[in-house]
């Protein structure tokens, strides 16, 4: 699948309205009223309808823009289980009925003149959607390297068990709405550019429920919910890295009168390791050797993020070698292989020594085999990180 501003083709420039257009063009263009049987222009509508959903969102077109489409859709795709993480997956219902707006009026004009009344948009709407909530989730380095489920307790607005978020006193607190006669749509004759078309748009007085209520629920007063907590359980897939996104569909502050709830935003924050530093998927470890162990070579034990591994350190080995641990990195989010771990040779020199330890660096300082004579082999600390990344 090509990356949003491609399929909608706009640049990545384009602003709100611009976006909204180039939507609206595709989504008349490949509408299924307009393209009976036609897989193909089904399939162009949805992308087109996905790609709508997250570039019309300021804070989803920031992520999308910051993580690319790949990464972007397996953060919108790393939960599982209950509601949920978003991405991808839309149904012709959840198209037509986040999107009504595009044609107008809360309805396209081809519900009436193609005789199919919306495709599935004849559920009514109830109450008003609940906003997102957000929460920053802490992981360390093993838990990122591993993926995680977290459980964690959040205050926000839940749906009001005396009433089950309806808002009313009780059943019989319940009437059709005046205003549409219980249908929850008004119909509305308008002119478009194919002419005069019949649509159907939300009740304005009912919110597109049908219902009105005649007595408030003295515990929520009328509004279908209260603050309350909830503990949420979070699949944190591996591999994701500080401040990515990840958003969990109906998880955020509950409706008003039964309205859908919001999503919950989930921030990610890296706890530091004590000894292992991150670049990217690599992991880097500064190892200090003390002169012996450089000139005579030794095996020394280096921590990993799976735990200890012993390395041979060769006889001779120079301040800012780097050793490469392949595969001992952190996992592609979402994806495939895992970075390397580099280990960095720091030699330690004393600070202070004994008056044995001075007279045996005395007689060493004299020997010519100790003055430094660096090869072509023997690069500087940078060109062997660069070489390392190219």
């Amino acid at each position: 699948m090509a990356n949003y501003y491609d399929i909608l083709g706009v640049p990545k420039s384009a602003d709100a309205k611009e976006i909204k257009k180039a939507y609206r063009k595709l989504a008349m263009k490949y509408h299924p009223d307009r393209n009976p049987d036609n897989q193909e222009a089904e399939k162009k509508f949805k992308e087109a309808a996905e790609a709508y959903e997250t570039l019309s969102n300021a804070d989803k077109k920031a992520r999308y823009d910051r993580l690319g489409h790949d990464h972007y859709k397996a953060s919108e795709q790393g939960g599982g289980g209950g509601r949920g993480y978003s991405g991808g997956g839309m149904t012709m219902e959840d198209i037509f009925s986040q999107f009504g707006d595009i044609f107008g009026d809360g309805g396209s004009p081809f519900d009436s003149f193609f005789g199919n009344a919306g495709r599935g948009r004849t559920r009514r709407a109830s109450g008003e959607r609940g906003s997102n909530a957000r929460v920053r989730v802490k992981l360390t380095m093993e838990e990122i390297a591993n993926g995680v489920t977290k459980k964690i307790k959040l205050k926000k607005q839940v749906s009001c068990k005396p009433c089950g978020g309806s808002g009313a006193k009780d059943k019989n607190a319940v009437s059709s709405c005046t205003t549409c006669g219980g249908s929850g749509f008004m119909r509305q004759v308008r002119q478009t550019f194919l002419g005069q078309m019949a649509t159907t748009a939300p009740c304005p007085t009912c919110n597109g429920s049908g219902k009105m209520i005649t007595a408030k629920c003295g515990s929520c007063k009328g509004e279908g919910r209260n603050m309350g907590e909830e503990v949420v359980e979070i699949k944190i897939p591996a591999g994701v890295n500080e401040g990515i996104q990840l958003s969990m569909n109906g998880y955020g502050h509950a409706g008003r009168n039964g309205g859908p709830s919001g999503d919950l935003i989930v921030t990610i924050e890296e706890v530091a390791h004590k000894q292992l530093q991150r670049d990217g998927n690599n992991l880097i470890y500064d190892l200090y050797l003390n002169f012996a162990e450089a000139a005579l070579g030794a095996s020394v034990e280096v921590p990993t993020i799976e735990g200890t591994v012993k390395i041979k350190i060769p006889a001779g080995t120079q301040s800012g070698k780097i050793f490469r641990l392949r595969g001992k990195g952190l996992p592609e989010l979402q994806g495939y292989g895992k970075g390397d771990q580099l280990v960095h040779v720091n030699l330690w020199t004393p600070k202070k020594l004994t008056d044995e330890e001075r007279r045996m660096m005395e007689k060493l300082k004299s020997s010519s085999n100790f003055n430094p004579s660096p090869g072509k082999s023997d690069r500087s600390f940078f060109q062997k990180m660069k070489d390392m990344f190219t």
